[in-house]
């Protein structure tokens, strides 16, 4: 320090201006006597020569603000074409031929992979940011990044991008091109582009190298994001470019139904639909879609749901309402698209500015799913039988700390038979990097005419986040009341008050003694608990406990990608009203490891003690299980992969007689003949069983199963072929009909654009 103080402040300002500057990635705009770049992987074009080197890497896993082990050198540099950015990323490796670099299915580059990644936040407000990961073998995995949301890295949406990847003697090389046309930020101002990008190298300690001085201590990745330098008009230069794509589908079906009871049926169809993009200009985007097929790319994985009383989750994955997500920045209660089961058509309109941003789609929807109408003590799941309009209508307001929004939904039914209307506003606001507090006011007003008048309800949520050096801190509270509804959002209860608080110790690298020692590169102690009571309605009298959940635990992170937690559950839930609060104690635990090139992932998670039955509001010894294995084989040129996942659970009666068993498992392969074709087969199967143990209930059983074969041939994002078969099968109870369906399909889509 003593050589610093004794420079004049003048040249020493002007020193850091130049480190701070050196450290800052920049962007080069070649000349008119470049030749275009080639998206083949080599870096070998004139303009990556004359291109500035963003070499600044740092470990973040398993350490982090360590420097980069030798021999893993990485580089990054930014080209500025007119209608895209370029990026290039050159990866050294010291053992090349451990690379790992199998072929898989498109967003399936993990931890178990070398791949490079990069964020990008075209906004400049570090709220959001697109990112894509290109494995060292060519696959590309993209979405959003959507920080406090449960999770925040969100592979539903898809962007047009092209990547390619060059193996080389000592490491590999990337070239990422993405047009400016599948970045989102405003017609004009803004604050300047951000960017981050990260390495994964998937060997014993299973580093992960970043571009940017991030620290664990950070509240979100986004937090230290860089600015990009020489992209000071690019904005402005192609704000008022257009862009109009067409996506036509024609889908084929066949299919045959027989209800074991000799009727048998069958329909043979085709349907033409299609998804139509235009944006105007850079802060407008506008969606519409036709007739869309919106059938599952895969199976949603099979789930426990026999022994549970609320609905469930399924992610989404259908295109239209993928566009712009950050924009909506919705929870579930709020929002939850897989509500519209049928469309049959949609339109949408979103809008970016520098201080704000807004969204509205509307969508017609043919009924043919179900409505949740969810209490405090179970969820009941009624048909939707008759057609309905869906309309959201969202805004925000963005300051330098903080975060305001709105917004309006609707569910109307064609007929005039019935309509839920919610209102709502939510606040974002981060005081300093350790906090940000978050609050949501929702209010309903719904009708039946076939169940009498209306009803109105409300949806209160406020939560807090800190973390600091060695800790973290979280505290919810949510209010939903009885005669709250939201037919467009996804409720789990109402008429209950919840209150929730985890307290983290992070310990950092901490070496774990035993007959199992282990050196953990991130160890963690921590208190969950959440405890829900019961609002006044009728009968139903308030301050009534729900469920009492406190598990204390701990969680460590060590080589090989390995996650191991162990918890302890005190619990105590009630099943219904006029039942007793049951106490339930057990021991969960988790392990998590990438032991393997082909053995890419091993989860198992189990939990021991006592779990209440809850159709027949008992408590019982239980076991529940889960196993997930995923394998990787190379076939000469070809690839396969293999993932399997088993779940369990079983509960005894009081007596310690078997009372119920509960069991999903999943199999899935997909062969890649290469990067764009492949074949994958999916076998999904089902039984619940409950013995008649004791007076509760008589005996169960029902099994379903279900299979599909699909070939598959991808053009590029919005373009592809693919045909197959698909079976399934329930039968209800030993000796009942076996209900099957059987069904062959054939779907191509072409996108027409820029």
């Amino acid at each position: 320090m003593k050589p610093l103080a004794a420079l004049p402040a003048a040249l020493l300002a002007a020193l850091l201006g130049l480190a701070d500057a050196a450290a800052q990635p920049q962007a080069f705009r070649p000349g008119a006597e470049m030749a275009p770049l080639r998206i083949d992987g080599r870096l070998d074009d004139a303009a990556w020569a004359a291109a500035p080197l963003h070499e600044a890497f740092v470990q973040y896993l398993p350490l982090d603000r360590q420097p980069v082990p030798a021999g893993y050198r990485t580089t990054l540099q930014l080209v500025i074409e007119e209608h895209a950015l370029v990026i290039g990323i050159r990866a050294w490796d010291p053992r090349p031929e451990e690379i790992r670099a199998p072929l898989m299915r498109r967003d399936k580059v993990e931890r178990d992979q070398d791949f490079v990644s990069v964020l990008i936040d075209p906004m400049g407000t570090r709220r959001a940011a697109q990112f894509v990961r290109v494995s060292a073998a060519g696959v590309v995995a993209d979405g959003m990044f959507l920080p406090g949301a449960e999770k925040e890295e969100d592979f539903a949406p898809d962007f047009e991008l092209d990547a390619a990847v060059q193996r080389l003697p000592d490491g590999y090389s990337v070239e990422l091109r993405l047009p400016l046309m599948s970045l989102r930020y405003p017609y004009e101002g803004g604050a300047p582009w951000r960017i981050m990008a990260t390495r994964s190298i998937p060997r014993e300690e299973g580093m992960l190298l970043v571009s940017a001085p991030l620290t664990k201590d950070a509240l979100s990745v986004l937090d230290e994001l860089q600015e990009i330098g020489g992209l000071a008009d690019i904005a402005e230069r192609v704000r008022s470019h257009a862009l109009l794509s067409m996506r036509p589908e024609l889908t084929l079906r066949s299919t045959r139904r027989d209800d074991g009871l000799g009727l048998r049926t069958g329909e043979t169809r085709a349907a033409l639909g299609a998804e139509i993009k235009w944006r105007p200009r850079a802060d407008w985007v506008f969606d519409a879609t036709l007739n869309p097929d919106f059938s599952q790319v895969e199976l949603d994985v099979p789930q426990l749901a026999v022994n549970t009383r609320f609905a469930q989750v399924i992610p989404e994955k259908r295109p239209f309402f993928l566009e712009s997500k950050d924009v909506i920045a919705l929870p579930e209660a709020a929002f939850y698209s897989r509500t519209v089961t049928d469309p049959g058509w949609g339109l949408r309109a979103t809008w970016r500015g520098a201080g704000a941003d807004a969204t509205a789609l509307s969508l017609r929807d043919d009924g043919g799913g179900l409505l949740r109408r969810p209490g405090p003590y179970s969820t009941t799941l009624l048909p939707q039988e008759r057609r309905s309009q869906a309309t959201l209508l969202r805004g925000r307001w963005h300051g330098e700390q903080f975060s305001v929004g709105a917004l309006a939904t609707t569910r109307e039914e064609v007929d005039g038979g019935a309509s839920d209307r919610v209102a709502g506003l939510d606040l974002d606001w981060w005081p300093s990097e350790a906090q940000r507090w978050s609050a949501r006011a929702m209010a309903s007003r719904s009708r039946d005419n076939a169940l009498g008048p209306g009803e109105s309800g409300h949806h209160l949520h406020a939560a807090w986040r800190m973390r600091t050096t060695g800790w973290n801190l979280t505290a919810e509270a949510t209010e939903i009341s009885p005669r709250f509804r939201n037919d467009n959002g996804f409720l789990e209860q109402t008429g209950v008050r919840i209150l929730q608080t985890e307290l983290i110790r992070r310990w950092g690298e901490v070496e774990v003694p035993g007959p199992f020692a282990v050196q953990a590169h991130e160890f963690e102690t921590y208190l969950w608990a959440q405890h829900r009571s019961t609002l006044a309605d009728g009968e139903q009298r308030a301050g009534q406990t729900v469920l009492r959940y406190l598990r204390p635990g701990i969680w460590l992170l060590a080589s090989r990608n390995t996650e191991a937690w162990v918890q302890l559950q005190f619990d105590a839930e009630r099943a219904r009203r006029e039942t007793a609060l049951r106490s339930m104690n057990s021991l969960a635990a988790g392990y998590t490891a990438n032991p393997a090139p082909w053995f890419t992932k091993l989860n198992v998670e189990a939990q021991f003690g006592r779990k209440l039955d809850v159709d027949a509001d008992r408590v019982g010894r239980s076991a529940h299980l889960l196993g997930e294995f995923n394998l990787r084989a190379p076939l000469g040129r070809w690839a396969l992969e293999s993932e399997q996942r088993l779940e369990h659970t079983r509960i005894a009666a009081p007596d310690g007689r078997r009372a119920l068993a509960d069991t999903a498992l999943q199999w899935l392969a997909v062969l890649h003949l290469d990067a764009r074709d492949s074949l994958r087969a999916i076998w999904q199967g089902t039984r619940f069983v409950r013995y008649g143990s004791g007076e509760a209930l008589p005996p169960e059983d029902s099994r379903g199963r279900v299979a599909s074969l699909v070939a598959m041939r991808r053009f590029g994002v919005g373009r592809s072929a693919s045909f197959g078969l698909s079976r399934q099968s329930e039968r209800p109870a030993p000796g009942a009909p076996c209900t099957r369906e059987r069904e062959l399909f054939a779907k191509v889509s072409v996108e027409f654009g820029p």
